[in-house]
């Protein structure tokens, strides 16, 4: 559905409950506080099922939206969530109930009785802005969180996916008055100690393929525990691969659990490596340039399957570089 028959149908609907993603990120948690805000001045009562991944960055967002224990849900929605093995612990149980998918990913497996599609958007608040916009007024509480959603889906407006309807968004949610800066200070122009500890480690080992063009960095337990990291220190870690000069091709691997590792790809605006090819064959999904997947095994047999669907959705030699 379009998000105009998206806003039609929630305003039909009452006692709405919206659900985010496992490792929720910017987006995610952006548009669930957007949505959320913008229902209840539509005088619909509405929550976001508390999401115990969030991290202390985009807390402040869902923070005053988050629904009480034991709450009854008449319709549920889901952002930016592509995929069943997304839905984190507390959401599992609505697997089965999702009423309304609103999503930006081409990996989209449309468990949603209806669903809002666009994979043409840089980010899911997009979307959710022009839901929000049929809904009523964008003021300041709706544009805040839905600014940082596409901020920080677009990396402050450098992913080649930014378009100019990106900017046009944001351009009307700055003209709301939010305070836009505080947003791109505290997710792109502050760093803890830890985490430039985590990104010194990952750049003093890199280990390159394909000539060079490609990257792995590994985020493993050990190295999580040694520098006494946080979630919020090794959030969006993915972003490092992509300013390596020469590289079109980073893969970021998080050990989660032994043996499980979640995998985040990201690839150049060049064609060579579609990312989310490349995922799906390793049973995850997501963007051309930006995917993910969950593997399990050493480190060296998941970096082995990953180069594998690598050069399979790429038709180059694989092996890593001397």
């Amino acid at each position: 559905m379009t998000p105009q028959e998206a806003a039609a149908r929630l305003r039909e609907q009452d006692r709405i409950l919206i659900l985010t993603h496992r490792r929720p990120d910017g987006d995610t948690v952006g548009c669930a506080a957007g949505l959320c805000a913008a229902l209840r001045q539509a005088d619909r009562e509405a929550y976001i099922l508390f999401n115990e991944e969030i991290t202390e960055s985009n807390r402040p967002y869902a923070a005053p939206y988050w629904a009480p224990e034991g709450y009854e849900a008449s319709f549920v929605v889901s952002v930016d969530i592509a995929a069943r093995q997304l839905f984190h612990g507390a959401s599992e149980a609505y697997l089965d109930r999702v009423d309304l998918a609103i999503d930006h990913h081409p990996s989209q497996e449309f468990f949603a009785r209806e669903t809002c599609l666009d994979a043409s958007r840089a980010a899911c608040g997009e979307i959710v802005y022009e839901i929000c916009a049929a809904l009523g007024e964008i003021t300041p509480a709706v544009a805040l969180p839905l600014y940082a959603a596409v901020s920080t889906d677009t990396g402050c407006f450098v992913y080649a996916n930014t378009s100019a309807n990106t900017h046009r968004m944001a351009a009307a949610l700055m003209e709301t008055g939010i305070d836009f800066f505080a947003v791109n200070k505290r997710h792109f122009r502050t760093k803890t100690k830890k985490r430039l500890q985590l990104e010194a480690d990952l750049i003093a080992n890199m280990e390159f393929f394909h000539q060079g063009r490609g990257v792995f960095m590994t985020v493993s337990r050990a190295l999580m525990a040694r520098i006494g990291a946080s979630e919020d220190d090794a959030e969006d870690l993915s972003a490092l691969a992509t300013i390596v000069e020469g590289v079109d091709c980073g893969a970021v691997l998080r050990e989660l659990r032994p043996d499980e590792w979640k995998l985040s790809l990201r690839t150049g605006d060049n064609g060579r490596v579609d990312a989310s090819r490349a995922c799906r064959l390793l049973g995850g999904g997501g963007h051309a340039m930006a995917a993910g997947a969950t593997l399990e095994g050493s480190l060296e047999s998941v970096k082995r399957r990953v180069l594998e669907a690598i050069n399979s959705v790429c038709g180059e030699p694989g092996g890593t570089d001397a």
